[in-house]
């Protein structure tokens, strides 16, 4: 492996010593016709391939690599290239930045602002899945539960702001989780309003509060809280 130093560095690197790692699926013609005006214009990559160190005199593609496939195609024999590191979230970050993933936003701790954005790039997407949820409503519902405690996004069905279960795929999309461990006492109203009757009794079984078989969930709620 080459020294760190390299790291950063733009090079003109041979063709044939570059591994394309996941291809991207790209329309013939815009192969063609991009590698064709790249050839007519002294078949330099203006926009650098970036590269991860795999070996000795041997890259692998973790961003860009869109201009990599037409630097082949347009038959070039060296194509300038960044140097990353070879760590998992440098890739995950080329390729965000190269628009070849999607970034996501950590719906654990996400601002207001960030939900709302997140929904509203969901909700003007063609044929969008959630294009009847009032983005007002399901901010502020999503932005007011206990969000840093999901383990999964089923409790969004639950606080009635227009997500169904059918649009749980399109929120993955924008949406990751990091869940906090659940306190061992629970006082949080809105916590204990996404629980069911039966987790209810029995944390109230927990702490010894009487008579909980007959109560129901506002009654158990305002015990526990």
């Amino acid at each position: 492996m080459k020294s760190s130093n390299s790291i950063g560095t733009l090079m003109h690197l041979p063709i044939n010593e570059i591994d394309p790692g996941d291809y991207t699926n790209i329309p013939e013609f815009l192969l063609k016709a991009t590698a064709n005006i790249l050839k007519q214009n002294g078949g330099r990559n203006w926009i650098p391939v970036i590269v991860k160190d795999i070996g000795k005199d041997s890259y692998q593609v973790i961003g860009n690599s869109f201009v990599y496939a037409v630097a082949e195609e347009a038959g070039l024999e060296r194509v300038w290239c960044i140097i990353a590191d070879d760590n998992d979230d440098t890739t995950k970050l080329a390729k965000i930045l190269a628009g070849e993933e999607k970034p996501k936003i950590n719906l654990s701790t996400a601002s207001r602002d960030e939900i709302m954005a997140a929904l509203q790039y969901l909700k003007e997407q063609p044929n969008s899945e959630i294009k009847s949820v009032i983005l007002a409503v399901a901010t502020n519902k999503i932005y007011e539960a206990p969000r840093k405690y999901w383990k999964n996004f089923e409790p969004l069905i639950k606080l009635k702001c227009g997500i169904t279960g059918k649009q749980l795929d399109a929120i993955k999309s924008v949406f990751d989780l990091t869940p906090q461990s659940m306190p061992d006492t629970i006082n949080d109203v809105t916590l204990l309003r996404t629980m069911t009757v039966v987790q209810l009794k029995e944390i109230a079984k927990k702490r010894g509060i009487a008579g909980i078989s007959k109560m129901k969930k506002d009654a158990l709620i305002e015990e526990l809280s």
